[in-house]
């Protein structure tokens, strides 16, 4: 870690000695080994998450084979929205003097998606109320901006089928609803795609943002929550958002919210102060803030993931 070391003393009088100043701690190069190793095993899981078919598994055959074109496809576009997420965070830390390590992938073998994001570590408390606000939405405003052209043309090109009882489906969010509504205005409501790359990409980089702009913890909606409402106000609605959850996975048995619950309340439900509360976040700000607190409610499907009844 660089340090800023102040000059010893001279020996001239204390009229001509220059004013006093601290140490400056400046930020720590991140380090690039194992960012570059989890980001290149998230590659991988993701072009076999993409790629993989079993295409006799009706008839007990379990033998995998890989479309290398789905799955070179499906990496390049669900990396291109987690890059741009984790990216934005990171550029407006560097460019605000936060320290903050780069992303770190998180790769998920054997799984529908292949991974379950990224995060980067940051000292947020050396940000102030403005800066953190910056810092916490630019990541998800930016991987959005990648996911929604995906769910365009994945939507575009996707083909419409008729699943068999019990099979999985994925439940569209809002946001994917209206682009449906808008592109393929003749089919039902409730029309299935077959998934392609580009679909399921977008569908997890959407459905990701929407549970980072959940407002609470350290979540990105917890940065941007913070920031525009202050800290009595904040801690109040991140109460009133972990109660809501509960009651509705208790209500509606949505378990599969559980393992996110369990981790948010882990983190801790309120946000840490920042370096200056005091600093105002001005017009434009607070209406892309206000804006950005619909992004949960369009981006998220309750249940993700469901069997299908007809």
């Amino acid at each position: 870690m660089d340090e800023y070391v102040p000059s010893q003393p001279s020996d001239e009088s204390p009229e001509s000695e220059p004013p006093y100043e601290p140490p400056v701690r400046l930020p720590a190069r991140p380090r690039l080994r194992l960012p570059l190793i989890l980001f290149g095993l998230t590659c991988a899981s993701t072009f076999f998450a993409g790629g993989a078919r079993t295409p006799h598994a009706d008839l007990g055959s379990y033998e995998i084979t890989i479309v290398w074109r789905d799955g070179l496809a499906y990496m390049l576009a669900v990396m291109a929205v987690l890059l741009a997420h984790e990216m934005g965070h990171f550029l407006q830390a560097l460019r605000y003097g936060v320290p903050a390590s780069l992303p770190f992938f998180i790769p998920m073998p054997l799984t529908p998606v292949g991974t379950m994001g990224a995060v980067i570590g940051m000292q947020g408390t050396q940000a102030d109320r403005k800066q953190l606000f910056d810092i916490g939405l630019t990541g998800p405003l930016a991987g959005l901006v990648i996911a929604l052209p995906l769910a365009f043309y994945g939507i575009a090109i996707a083909e419409p089928i008729t699943p068999s009882p019990g099979s999985l489906v994925l439940n569209d969010p809002l946001v994917f609803q209206w682009i449906i509504g808008w592109l393929r205005p003749d089919l039902p409501a409730d029309q299935v795609f077959e998934s392609n790359p580009f679909y399921m990409a977008a569908w997890f980089g959407v459905l990701l943002t929407g549970v980072n702009m959940a407002p609470v913890s350290q979540l990105d909606g917890g940065h941007t929550a913070y920031a525009l409402f202050g800290r009595r106000t904040s801690r109040l609605i991140a109460r009133l958002f972990v109660v809501t959850v509960i009651a509705l996975v208790v209500q509606f048995e949505l378990y599969n919210w559980l393992i996110m619950l369990v981790l948010v309340m882990f983190l801790g439900i309120d946000h840490p102060p920042t370096r200056d509360d005091t600093v105002k976040l001005g017009v434009v700000r607070r209406v892309i803030g206000y804006a950005s607190l619909s992004i949960p409610f369009i981006c998220l499907s309750p249940i993700p993931i469901s069997e299908w009844r007809g």
